[in-house]
């Protein structure tokens, strides 16, 4: 990547945190506010109401939800970046993967201040740190690879078509549901559960669940698969990207 790129990557990123920072009174709060009431939402649902969850419930949907935030908002506000750019990119001659690549990297470091926030909870309710940890970084570069490829897929085709904005969140809220977000695989009937278990959002949930509260080691070999799939899909929406680059600009009316 040429420097003078890599160099746009970190202002644009520097630039539209700061920017979102300047929108909210509450500011760097409301990037923690903002999940933590999703969260507790849920646990008000699911363990007080519902009483489906049990005594490692809050903190197995403190991880899930983290984890799925970050996925889900590197894949919307990625996806959607070119598509709500192509004024700019009318009128400025730059590479339009640009765009995705700051959001996800805004995203990113978002979530690095409720990753922080998170570990305090964890350790605060019985759940220390572990020589596990040691996994999360490779964990968290496949989740990001993951999120990447569909948020480069989105990207590419949302200019083209807006409406299917609806459609992916309308599925992004499926897959939610249909990736152990909110529930344990183990507490799913055994032919639904190993066909949920092929999902790679549940492969990296359980994961990370496993490295944050049972001190377990990621199981590697579903990791590389997950890797693997994540690396052709983001290869494929990079590719994508770059072939329908030149129609963007005549969009943009």
């Amino acid at each position: 990547m040429p420097q003078h790129v890599l160099e746009l990557i970190l202002f644009s990123t520097y630039a539209e945190l700061r920017a979102e920072r300047s929108r909210s009174y509450l500011g760097l709060i409301w990037w923690i506010a903002e999940p933590a009431m999703m969260m507790g939402a849920f646990w008000l649902v699911f363990d007080v109401i519902l009483n489906t969850g049990g005594p490692d419930y809050l903190a197995f949907l403190l991880v899930g939800l983290t984890l799925w935030q970050w996925m889900k908002s590197c894949i919307t506000h990625g996806g959607y970046a070119i598509w709500g750019n192509l004024g700019l990119v009318r009128q400025v001659s730059l590479p339009v993967l640009v765009f995705p690549v700051v959001q996800m990297l805004a995203d990113t470091i978002k979530f690095c201040f409720i990753f922080a926030l998170l570990l305090v909870i964890l350790w605060i309710g019985g759940y220390p740190p572990n020589i596990t940890y040691l996994a999360l970084p490779v964990l968290f570069a496949v989740t990001l690879l993951f999120a990447a490829g569909g948020s480069f897929l989105v990207a590419a085709i949302v200019p083209l078509v807006p409406d299917l904005r609806f459609v992916i969140e309308q599925v992004l809220t499926v897959l939610m549901f249909l990736s152990g977000v909110v529930f344990a695989l183990d507490d799913v009937p055994s032919p639904l559960r190993e066909a949920i278990a092929l999902n790679p959002v549940a492969t990296l949930l359980e994961a990370t669940r496993g490295v944050l509260m049972h001190a377990q080691w990621p199981n590697w070999i579903a990791l590389l698969k997950v890797g693997a799939i994540s690396a052709i899909v983001c290869v494929a929406g990079v590719a994508l990207v770059l072939h329908l680059s030149p129609r963007y600009p005549k969009l943009a009316n």
